[in-house]
This record gives structure tokens, C-alpha cells and sequence, in this order.
């Protein structure tokens, strides 16, 4: 009644990526280099928070604390840096709040990503906070947001962002 076809069974679809003639449409060069990602606490809470991110090992990231009105950056080591000095050269800058504080600093610094064309992305770390100060002032100057964001998110999106 019924009868058997037999149907030929290729390779399978990763058996055949490793072909030769699969090869050929192979990406042939590295990963591009890291981001020159610059990481900037504005208020003393989120200061602890960035020092411990700093501890890691990251390509070119940099890592800062700052007040108002945010033209002047200050290392981990306690150097007084320009902001425009630190950023020129940067293409990601992740600023990081948890009291709120520092809102002049907020907006200078992402106005100046802004005309420099920086992705601007904020960490609003207010466990259980869904509207406070910090995500009120990170909001209009935060391409990217995390709210309510953990210890832990700064060192993904470090992570993710290949810093």
C-alpha cells in the first residue's frame, strides 16, 4: 500500500560549514580593538562602585569620579583631569549614579558627548527605586539605561562593550 522512499541525507548544515568551499565566505580578520570606553561616578556612593570596576582588566577603559559642574574629571589615582581632555578620544562613556547628586555634572557631560558624538549610556543604581533622582537626571542624557541597575551591570556592560 504504502511505499518506502528513500531519501538521500546530506551532510549535515555544520558538517558542511567546515568545508572548504564554505571557508571561503569566512570573515578573514580579527575583532576590532577594544573600545575606549571612559567610566564616570557622580555621586560618593557610586564612586565605591566604579573603584571595584576599575580593580578588573579591561583594554582601554578609564575610570573616573566627578562634581559640578562636571568640566573636570578626577582619576582613581586622585589626578585632576579636563573633561573634554579625557573624552576627545573616547567612543563610549558609561556615567553611574545612585544618590543623585551632581546634576550639573550630568548634564555638561552629556552635552559634550553629545556634540562629540559619544554613545552615552547611564547606570542608575536604585535597587527597588523605579523613579528617583538618579534616573531622573541620567535620563535625558543616557543613550543607553539601566534602571534599577546592580553592582554587577557596570562590569557587563563593560564586558559587553568590549572596554
Amino acid at each position: 500500500m504504502f511505499e518506502k522512499l528513500s531519501i538521500p541525507v546530506g551532510p549535515s548544515a555544520c558538517a558542511q560549514a567546515t568545508t572548504a568551499k564554505e571557508a571561503a565566505y569566512r570573515i578573514d580578520y580579527p575583532f576590532s580593538a577594544a573600545r575606549n570606553t571612559r567610566v564616570v561616578a557622580l555621586d560618593p556612593e557610586a564612586e565605591a562602585i566604579v573603584r571595584m570596576a576599575a580593580d578588573g582588566q579591561w583594554g582601554e577603559a578609564r575610570f573616573y569620579s566627578t562634581t559640578d559642574p562636571g568640566d573636570r574629571l578626577v582619576t582613581m589615582d586622585g589626578q585632576d583631569v579636563a573633561l573634554t581632555d579625557e573624552i576627545s578620544e573616547s567612543n563610549t562613556l558609561i556615567m553611574v549614579s545612585v544618590s543623585g547628586a551632581n546634576a550639573a555634572a550630568v548634564s555638561h557631560i552629556g552635552r559634550a558627548c553629545y556634540d562629540l558624538g559619544i554613545m552615552t549610556a547611564g547606570l542608575a543604581m536604585t535597587p527597588d527605586q523605579l523613579n528617583s533622582e538618579a534616573l531622573q537626571h541620567l535620563r535625558p542624557y543616557a543613550r543607553v539605561l539601566l534602571v534599577p541597575a546592580e553592582p554587577d551591570d557596570l562590569i557587563e556592560l563593560l564586558l559587553a562593550t568590549r572596554a
